[in-house]
């Protein structure tokens, strides 16, 4: 890689990066390409060199997020022995990076409008997600559909944290419905 590809690499990080930290302290509303060309003391222009708008920088944004989720669901589906541990952890740790990140959570579920799911040209990141869910859920599917299985998981996990952030379920049940729902998954 020469000089000049690695330092539009590192400006590209710097935009991902800083669009992210802003995001996570004052949300999305906040993250405008001026504010992000001052931030980062590059003019709108050299913003607009590596991304098309606001929307890209979201959708970039998005992508990382799905790659540190399959890390975070790998990791909880290795270190455990048996599958329907190995679920509960997965269960546990997908709940967590949500709770942890939650405006990269918007942007790769609410805001990143264009990128493709469940499709064979959807960004690398995102069928990693899906095939570390896959490998959680394959084991204890029985006779069920693996893919529809990691997909219903997916769901149930994304409902329940969508639902939490919300303020729309009970005070006090989190755990009590983690557990159900990884009870309905062993089926």
């Amino acid at each position: 890689m020469t000089r000049r590809e690695r330092e539009r690499a590192e400006r590209h990080d710097l935009i991902v990066r800083t669009a992210r930290e802003l995001a996570e302290a004052e949300g999305w509303a906040a993250v405008t390409t001026r504010r992000l060309a001052d931030l980062i003391e590059y003019s709108q222009p050299v913003l607009y060199s590596h991304f098309a708008g606001k929307d890209a920088i979201v959708a970039a944004v998005a992508v990382e997020g799905f790659a540190e989720l399959a890390d975070a669901v790998d990791r909880a589906r290795t270190a455990v022995g048996s599958p329907p541990d190995a679920v509960h952890a997965v269960a546990e740790a997908y709940v967590d990076f949500a709770e942890t990140n939650p405006a990269v959570y918007d942007a790769m579920f609410s805001r990143a409008a264009g990128l493709p799911f469940a499709r064979p040209d959807a960004p690398v990141p995102l069928r990693d997600a899906f095939a570390g869910l896959r490998a959680t859920v394959a084991p204890v599917a029985g006779t069920r559909d693996p893919d529809v299985l990691t997909e219903v998981a997916w769901g149930a996990l994304h409902g329940l944290v969508t639902l939490e952030r919300d303020g729309r379920l009970s005070d006090g049940n989190h755990a009590g419905r983690l557990a159900t729902t990884v009870a309905l998954l062993l089926g």
